[in-house]
């Protein structure tokens, strides 16, 4: 046969699939390539080697395809490297950003590094101004234009009003040709001069307030990757914490400095002054611990010695002994108590006669009431800035934009010096930094945690409530708990802790009348009553009772979970066990009446399982010994009869049943559960 037939012949036959020894070798050239990071060019190598070589169309394909899966392997590999080098970098700016202290070198920092890590010709930062309302240019960097660096953008204008105003980030790859945002007329003016082009900015935020915008700009047309956007987006979580870091230690410094002032004042001083200054560091620690108004007012009677009583803006009781506010007091007494004042009162107060503190002495004036004279105090302490002796009360008072805000009233009869006097004072205005910040927090959680629980379940079929769960932090699609608890007293303290545990937790947490409500993750209702119970119970200092329902899972379970959590609360209260916790399960027969679910297994196992078990492992007739033997009312004798055994016998199984089920089964209240047991046990069959 000739070439030319050999030819046909080997066209005709079917094509052969290249060799296994083949496609390893291939494999492993192209290994080899992407092990010393060739370039994309050096992997045309291998199959241009192979054209040159001669070999067949199927395996010059197959070693194509192995080409180019390397090159795809070769490129996941650069961006994973380029990733990683990228996340490299923003690890060193946050470990960078955490070493520094001035404000100016963390924002100069984190401009100068976002410039670095885009690699584009500026960079630059605006924060808000809550005065005015827009964002200012803080600092800038690779920055050429005075007009530029001296720009502000209001709300919604430009590409950094834009970002300000949703708290997104928008990139431009051309700005003057872009659309998207409303262009004003200075603003452009001054990109234009600066000669910028392409432009990414994103938001800082301090979770979900705005506070500035950091932008990377270029002088030509360049689109910004979304790795790019992230990796910005990144450096910009990580400078809102610094910025808010240094903004809070420059305060801290501040705060320290006029500490430190005061400290230098107070060792000038007495040991009375020492003594003003120990107290002042107690409370400053109560505050830094969690500390409540009870516990300053602790403080300050160990420290003075008498009885505290803090008022509210009102003039309530919040704290210590609310008897100051009742009877009366001797107008003579008073009046040379006030003697020592009058003339300060005299200069500050020529508005204010009526009140009383200008009042000529007459020996014929009835007594005032404890409450008036304690009120009229108070203003004249506001109005002073400083204490006022009232007779043997002591009365410091705050107030918040000419609003009284706490009233601290020291009764002691002993005279105090002004060192005293100054501890009452930092008393009040430590107290009232409490109460403020709880106000606040109140307020916050009230607004959006609160609201949200309430809606839950008061309106379970409210549209959207999953969607405003998640932008807090709150997945209902897990397994969460309700819980409801007694607390007896210092309401806002109680909200105030739940609405903290919520927050921490990511859960949510609501004042409902004399009820805190908490929904927290988890799918254990009795451990965490117990730990709710015992934790709130040491912050308000008596007896908090805790029930729990659940778990439950979506929107539609929060309601019964918390009609449930409210009963087992209601049954612990009546059972006597107040400062308790536990859910419908650990109540035992109470909670089949109490639970949401009427969950007669889990009472049967609770209760009786470990008898039941026995038998079945066994063989053993341990529960119809025990039915028998609460049958003929506990009689032993009579036990062997109805069962036709010894009574030794009986003796040796109610032995075991003891091991099994503790030895107080045959107290009454376990007596009871375990008889109701029995009888649903033989109910179920």
């Amino acid at each position: 046969m000739n070439d030319e037939g050999r030819s046909r012949t080997r066209a005709s036959e079917p094509r052969r699939a290249a060799s296994p020894t083949t496609r390893v070798a291939n494999n492993t050239v192209f290994l080899e390539l992407l092990a010393r990071e060739a370039s994309a060019v050096e992997f045309e190598g291998p199959v241009l080697a192979a054209r040159s070589a001669g070999i067949g169309a199927e395996a010059l394909a197959e070693l194509e395809e192995a080409k180019l899966t390397a090159l795809k392997v070769r490129a996941l590999l650069r961006r994973r490297a380029k990733r990683e080098a990228e996340l490299s970098a923003l690890f060193d700016t946050a470990g960078d950003l955490a070493g520094l202290r001035d404000l100016d070198a963390v924002l100069e920092a984190i401009v100068h590094r976002a410039r670095q890590l885009l690699g584009t010709d500026a960079a630059y930062m605006t924060l808000h101004d809550p005065e005015r309302g827009d964002t200012w240019m803080r600092v800038t960097d690779g920055s050429v234009s005075a007009k530029f660096r001296a720009l502000r953008l209001p709300m919604g204008a430009g590409l950094g009003g834009l970002v300000a105003q949703t708290a997104t980030p928008y990139s431009t790859a051309d700005y003057f040709a872009d659309a998207r945002f409303r262009h004003k007329s200075d603003i452009d003016d001054a990109v234009l001069e600066e000669g910028l082009v392409a432009i990414l900015g994103v938001p800082l935020k301090l979770g979900t307030r705005v506070i500035g915008v950091l932008f990377a700009a270029n002088r030509s047309v360049r689109p910004f990757t979304q790795d790019e956007v992230v990796l910005l987006g990144s450096l910009a979580a990580h400078a809102a914490v610094a910025i808010d870091n240094a903004r809070l230690l420059q305060e801290t410094r501040n705060a320290l400095e006029e500490l430190s002032e005061a400290s230098r004042q107070v060792n000038a001083h007495s040991q009375a002054v020492e003594r003003a200054a120990l107290a002042h560091d107690r409370m400053a620690g109560l505050v830094l611990r969690g500390g409540g108004v009870e516990d300053v007012a602790a403080v300050v009677t160990e420290v003075l010695g008498g009885s505290l009583t803090v008022l509210d803006d009102a003039g309530r009781p919040i704290a210590g002994d609310a008897s100051v506010l009742e009877g009366t007091l001797d107008e003579e007494t008073l009046d040379r108590a006030e003697s020592e004042q009058r003339s300060a009162l005299r200069s500050a107060q020529r508005s204010a006669r009526r009140s009383g503190a200008g009042r000529k002495e007459s020996a014929g004036q009835p007594p005032r009431k404890a409450a008036d004279v304690i009120a009229d105090a108070a203003r004249s302490s506001r109005t002073l800035g400083r204490t006022v002796w009232r007779g043997n009360l002591l009365v410091a008072s705050v107030e918040v934009s000419t609003e009284p805000l706490c009233t601290l009233v020291l009764r002691n009869g002993v005279r105090m010096s002004d060192a005293d006097h100054r501890i009452l004072e930092r008393a009040a205005l430590v107290t009232a930094l409490l109460l403020l910040f709880r106000r606040t927090v109140a307020e916050a959680e009230g607004r959006v945690r609160g609201e949200l629980l309430d809606d839950l379940i008061s309106r379970p079929a409210l549209d959207g409530l999953a969607d405003r769960a998640r932008r807090v932090g709150v997945n209902l699609d897990a397994d969460h708990v309700v819980v409801v608890v007694r607390h007896g007293g210092g309401r806002e303290r109680a909200a105030f802790w739940a609405s903290s545990q919520a927050a921490l937790h990511q859960g949510l947490a609501a004042q409902r009348g004399d009820e805190v409500v908490l929904l927290l993750p988890g799918d254990r209702p009795g451990l965490l009553a117990k730990r709710v119970a015992t934790e709130l119970s040491a912050s308000l200092g008596h007896p908090a009772t805790a029930g729990a329902g659940g778990p439950v899972r979506g929107a539609a379970e929060v309601a019964a979970g918390h009609r449930e959590a409210q009963r087992c609360a209601d049954a612990l209260v009546a059972l006597g066990r107040a400062g308790d916790g536990a859910d419908a399960r650990e109540l035992g027969f109470v909670g089949l009446l109490v639970g949401e679910g009427r969950d007669i297994g889990a009472f049967l196992t609770s209760t009786l399982g470990p008898v039941v078990d026995y038998d079945a492992r066994k063989g053993t007739t341990l529960v119809r010994t025990l039915a028998a033997y609460f049958g003929v009312g506990g009689s032993l004798s009579r036990t062997s009869e109805a069962l036709h055994i010894h009574v030794n016998t009986v003796t040796q199984r109610l032995d075991r049943i003891g091991q099994l089920l503790g030895d107080d089964w045959q107290a009454p209240d376990r007596a009871l559960e375990i008889q109701l047991a029995l009888r649903l046990h033989r109910l179920s069959g």
